[in-house]
């Protein structure tokens, strides 16, 4: 059930639907070398072939995982053939993130001098996993998952294909089962498909002499829903990014749900317990220090129950910290004293501030004029009650005396520090 023609090609219309530069230069016989980006099943193969029998190229295929550098040479070699004899090549390459860098300079001075026209195909970020030079001389062309309308419309085809699908076998899919097929095949053809040649072949003959194909024989096929991801590749990173993104944008419902995901496709608890944990102090921080607090307990949780149970305080963790008022004082607090750290001179710690064990230390005046803060103002780790008027010590290196990295955010407990923390700098600089 391949399409053979870009009139059989079903979905892509943001790459290859009318008037698009691809299509456009596949009508005109010029097409580029090019990479396509996209998740399993959306037609990355199937669109080469065409391109290639549209051109009339001579297609020849090549899967990364298990071709080498000595596969490329013989390509090549039959390349410069049929360009003497008149005709193109067209080299597919599937899985192209998967050649090291040697194998991908070894078909970049082929591609620049049009011995062949190279289609990469990637189920990878060709940004990370394609060498600059390989991908500057290429067109990136990103493919997306099918929709199931036009899932729905491939398995309605192979269905009445007598030639090449099941249209002689008289197969019936009721419509619950067709449901269930598109629903489970999550935007994958090839699954699509597989799993409806599968569960026909499977199917019982009814005295009428029909296959039928019913929903519990369609999830009996199939056995779960397909999941694009990929714990080391986009999907891994998009969905987490999601996560965080939720959790800070206080939505529990959007949060959740990517925590299910990433649970349900198999992903490591306890990544999402180590992001649950950054988050508790990059987004919550110190509006609400109890959120750190429960992620730790989540990670403790998780690592002691383990799964599938441990969704339970992960989802806990989560929903916490998605209700929680949000503040990112702490790392702009400590990204602004790094930043002086890294670009200011780096001064001796004060001699007040050092500590004095031995006499030496003392008659170079360590320690000297240092005032005890318990005993001197009871001001040390106090949130309540400000102190007397009066000059507090000053703890920063004398070129940053005037420098104020911590700015408690409106929300929660950091509201209360505001003004606590506005009257403690003027304490120690009415200038402030």
């Amino acid at each position: 059930m391949r399409p053979r023609s870009l009139a059989e090609f079903v979905g892509q219309d943001n790459v290859v639907g009318e008037g698009r530069a691809l299509r456009r230069a596949i009508e005109s016989d010029n097409v580029p070398s090019m990479i396509l980006w996209g998740p399993p099943g959306t037609g990355k193969t199937t669109l080469a072939e065409v391109i290639a029998r549209t051109t009339d190229s001579k297609f020849v295929a090549m899967s990364a995982v298990s071709a080498g550098v000595a596969d490329l040479r013989a390509a090549v070699a039959e390349a410069r053939q049929a360009r003497v004899a008149g005709r193109r090549t067209v080299l597919f390459i599937d899985e192209i993130h998967r050649f090291n860098k040697a194998q991908q300079d070894a078909i970049l001075p082929y591609v620049e001098d049009g011995t062949i026209t190279l289609i990469g195909a990637t189920t990878e970020n060709p940004s990370f996993e394609v060498n600059s030079a390989l991908l500057s001389r290429s067109r990136v062309f990103v493919l997306k998952a099918l929709r199931d309308e036009d899932v729905e419309l491939l398995v309605r085809r192979a269905l009445a294909d007598r030639e090449r699908g099941l249209g002689a076998q008289n197969v019936v899919l009721d419509d619950d089962a067709l449901e269930a097929l598109v629903r489970l095949a999550n935007g994958d053809a090839r699954i699509a498909l597989g799993t409806l040649e599968f569960a026909a072949s499977a199917a019982p003959v009814d005295a009428a002499g029909a296959r039928r194909i019913d929903s519990a024989l369609v999830h009996d096929a199939l056995q779960r829903r397909m999941v694009a991801y990929d714990k080391k590749g986009d999907n891994h990173y998009d969905v987490i990014s999601a996560f965080i993104k939720s959790v800070r944008g206080s939505d529990p419902d959007a949060a959740v749900y990517w925590l299910a995901r990433m649970i349900d496709a198999g992903e490591d608890p306890l990544f999402i317990a180590r992001r649950i944990v950054i988050l508790a102090s990059e987004d919550i921080g110190l509006a609400d220090s109890r959120g750190l607090q429960v992620a730790m307990a989540a990670q403790q949780a998780v690592h002691f129950v383990g799964m599938p149970e441990g969704f339970y305080p992960l989802a806990h963790a989560t929903l916490y910290l998605a209700t929680a008022p949000k503040s990112n004082s702490v790392g702009r607090a400590y990204g602004a004293a790094l930043a002086d750290v890294q670009e200011t001179r780096n001064d001796p710690v004060p001699l007040n501030l050092r500590n004095a064990p031995t006499g030496l230390m003392r008659k170079l005046g360590y320690g000297t004029g240092y005032r005890y803060a318990h005993d001197d103002y009871a001001f040390a780790g106090a949130r309540g009650d400000l102190p007397p008027a009066q000059r507090l010590e000053e703890y920063l290196p004398e070129n940053l005396r005037e420098r104020a990295y911590f700015e408690p955010g409106e929300q929660g407990a950091e509201a209360k520090l505001r003004a606590w923390i506005d009257e403690r700098r003027r304490s120690v600089d009415p200038k402030l």
